[in-house]
């Protein structure tokens, strides 16, 4: 099995148009198999007219293909804190997601400057 309950991941979907959404995903894993995982966690969408990820405030359950070539998962750290995961502008002016304790990572989304 790739993932295991209680993994936290961080899933961005791979746009397939131009005009589509931007959504990623933040939560932790519930069971999984080789092909699917369930997850529960928050939606992210981006606000394009604020150019900014907002988090959907309810905690959704999803299924995740893990075959599908459209999710890019990122496997979080144990002690990240998913309730309080959100994205911010770093002071080079690169998109991060954060749980404003111990975890940081860039999201190469937009590159610098955007």
């Amino acid at each position: 099995m790739i993932l295991s309950p209680g993994e936290k991941i961080h899933l961005a979907i791979r746009r397939g148009f131009d005009g589509d959404l931007r959504r990623h995903f933040v939560g932790e894993v519930i069971q999984a198999n080789d092909s699917i995982a369930r997850v529960e966690g928050y939606a992210f969408i981006l606000d394009s007219a604020l150019n900014q990820f907002v988090k959907r405030p309810d905690k959704r359950t999803r299924l995740i293909g893990l075959a599908d070539a459209g999710n890019i998962i990122n496997i979080l750290p144990s002690e990240v804190d998913v309730d309080a995961v959100q994205y911010r502008m770093s002071e080079k002016r690169i998109l991060t997601v954060t749980d404003n304790k111990t975890f940081c990572m860039e999201i190469n989304e937009f590159g610098a400057g955007r």
